[in-house]
């Protein structure tokens, strides 16, 4: 998909920073603009895996991969129900050419109403990032007269992530069963859940239920549950107290398993604080190191927030990330739950802490 100076020109777009940076590039995706805090994603492959983890709601993506949209778009990729990312930034957008696309990663923003910039220096970018943190920004590609100025000063006004609750606005709006079978019954919360992360508790012979993120744990355990699994999901947990309060009312009660958000809001009802990183962990290729095993993971992660190192004395450390020594795993220390920072389910990203699945059912085999 290359396009030429004149389709460029009439295209024109730019993304400002709350700290006065601005990139320019052109439109590829709705022709609207938005406000979002920018992050960048490491992974090589699967963008679509990437646009539809519910994980981006309020974020724009930077992609540093430098080619992107070569194999399409496919609806068997899609991994929730729809793209919840505010939009998108890269390099150099291409035609799709597999025989498994069904439509263009252009098509594919625009039927979805999701903004996204090309032509944009990526590179310069993730730099910006990396020194001086996630910005919140503002993203013009609409036909709306608005000067580089007037878009900083947007970008610096929004309210951005921290102490907002998203996993209220991604979660679903009603229980529903993601399979029949299966030896356990396991109740899933779904703060931001990926179909992958279902799959994988389904292969490992657990019979899913997912239910809305305020689910009371009155109700969760009134449907005699053998596990119960805290998903992933968006933005600031802090601000998810209600989730932390109704974990604290299973703890002891039931096993459980958090990832990501979920992760982040055991801790949270253990007594553990939380953080923002600097930059987050976004890509497939973060190396963790299982202090139980020895083993060293690659795993696939999307989060800005993480678990402070000073924990309580309930939980045990049971994975540190290897690029930065951050908290990426705990396990409590006289009840069944335990909790890990990545997503074990790899789409995007390796298989390596797949046989997490397995330790879940372990525990509720117990």
């Amino acid at each position: 998909m290359k396009f030429n100076w004149k389709e460029k020109r009439e295209r024109a777009a730019f993304l400002a920073l709350a700290d006065g940076t601005v990139l320019r590039g052109f439109s590829v995706g709705a022709k609207k603009d938005a406000v979002g805090e920018v992050v960048f994603n490491t992974g090589m492959t699967g963008y679509q895996e990437i646009l539809t983890d519910p994980s981006y709601a309020g974020q724009f993506v930077t992609l540093t991969s430098p080619e992107i949209g070569n194999y399409g778009c496919s609806p068997a990729d899609a991994e929730s129900r729809g793209l919840f990312l505010n939009g998108l930034v890269v390099h150099e957008l291409n035609a799709p050419s597999n025989f498994r696309s069904e439509e263009s990663l252009e098509d594919y923003l625009c039927r979805a109403g999701v903004p996204a910039i090309a032509g944009a220096d990526t590179r310069a970018l993730t730099l910006i990032l990396r020194s001086r943190g996630n910005q919140k920004a503002y993203l013009h590609v609409s036909d709306e007269p608005v000067s580089e100025a007037e878009a900083v000063a947007r970008a610096r006004a929004w309210e951005g992530l921290d102490g907002q609750d998203y996993a209220s606005r991604v979660t679903t709006d009603a229980p529903y069963a993601w399979s029949d079978a299966g030896t356990y019954r396991v109740v899933a919360y779904d703060f931001g859940v990926k179909r992958n992360i279902l799959r994988g508790l389904a292969a490992h012979d657990m019979r899913v239920t997912v239910v809305p993120a305020a689910t009371p744990a009155e109700d969760v355990l009134a449907m005699r549950p053998d596990g119960v699994f805290l998903s992933n999901g968006p933005a600031d947990p802090s601000a998810v107290k209600y989730a932390s309060e109704n974990i604290r009312r299973l703890l002891g009660k039931v096993p459980l398993m958090g990832i990501c958000l979920g992760h982040q809001l055991l801790g949270l009802a253990c007594g553990a604080s939380c953080s923002r990183l600097k930059f987050g962990h976004h890509g497939c290729n973060h190396p963790v190191k299982d202090l139980l095993t020895g083993k060293v993971e690659i795993t696939s992660q999307n989060h800005n927030f993480a678990l402070d190192a000073a924990l309580p004395s309930a939980l045990e450390l049971t994975h540190v990330n290897l690029n930065d020594g951050t908290v990426e795993g705990v396990r409590h220390r006289t009840e069944p739950a335990f909790s890990v920072q990545y997503h074990p389910e790899a789409a995007p990203g390796p298989h390596d802490a797949y046989p997490l699945f397995e330790r879940f059912r372990e525990l509720m085999a117990r």
